[in-house]
């Protein structure tokens, strides 16, 4: 290995850059590593090249969890796991039969894109990115962290990853898994699930978290004020062909129908 990198630069460098993420150049600047000291370090041996403006430790395995980091803690951006990733992130999808290859699904607000670093690389998972203002009121209210080892994570907790889930149903196998997770979620917190659904602006994912939630009879659903929440008005069809559930106005499938629930009229 060549001697022409400086050793108190390297070992300050190492020492805050957490095991198996990503370092940006960015964030790489700031610690005092302009890129042509990079480079250097790279050919030195200490770093690789992940993808133009991004590093890792030379020999160490990074995955899409360790880019997210780095976006979050080193880049500042308001990047999230959410959806379905979340959930399985906090255990509550082992359950769920697994569908076709990996998907990841990070929610940012408008406007913010995804560095070109980590669009651009093979995470071995299809990463899903989506942009918007769903919950207007309170943007990042249902977030919070854990741990992946050496760095942490910010996600979003069961209450709005489940929420942010429905926002994709758009079939019979989609709902039927959303149902799926939704049968493991007893513990739920009320008053932040209200929170969420009262800022919420997705009125199909409000209904259907409703309807799921009646639906696996969990207890918690009786602490909800559904009156305040904006259910919208007029019908929402989730698949071709359901039945009408009478409460929340909703297509399902003939399968998940309850007891109050008619066949759809043409």
């Amino acid at each position: 290995m060549k001697k022409d990198a400086k050793p108190g630069k390297l070992t300050k460098l190492l020492s805050n850059w957490p095991k198996g993420t990503v370092a940006p150049q960015r964030w790489l600047g700031r610690q005092g590593i302009p890129r042509q000291l990079a480079e250097r370090y790279r050919r030195s041996g200490w770093l690789r090249r992940l993808e133009r403006g991004a590093y890792a430790r030379l020999n160490e395995s990074v995955d899409w969890t360790g880019g997210l980091y780095a976006m979050q803690y080193q880049l500042d951006l308001l990047i999230h796991a959410g959806g379905k990733t979340a959930l399985e992130l906090q255990g509550y999808a082992h359950f769920v039969p697994a569908g076709r290859g990996g998907r990841v699904q990070l929610f940012g607000p408008p406007g913010t894109r995804l560095p070109a670093w980590f669009a651009k690389h093979n995470w071995d998972v299809l990463v899903q990115y989506v942009a918007t203002n769903l919950f207007h009121r309170a943007p990042e209210l249902g977030l919070t962290e854990k741990q992946m080892g050496d760095y942490t994570l910010r996600l979003s907790a069961p209450e709005r990853g489940m929420i942010e889930l429905l926002t994709h149903v758009s079939d019979g196998d989609s709902l039927e898994e959303a149902r799926l997770l939704m049968e493991g979620l007893t513990g739920l917190r009320p008053e932040l699930v209200q929170e969420l659904l009262e800022s919420c602006r997705s009125v199909k994912a409000k209904r259907l978290f409703l309807f799921l939630a009646d639906l696996c009879g969990h207890s918690w659903v009786d602490k909800l004020d559904v009156l305040k929440v904006d259910l919208g008005k007029g019908k929402r069809s989730i698949v071709k062909g359901g039945h009408l559930d009478s409460r929340y106005q909703i297509t399902v499938p003939a399968k998940m129908g309850r007891a109050e629930v008619a066949p759809e009229s043409a």
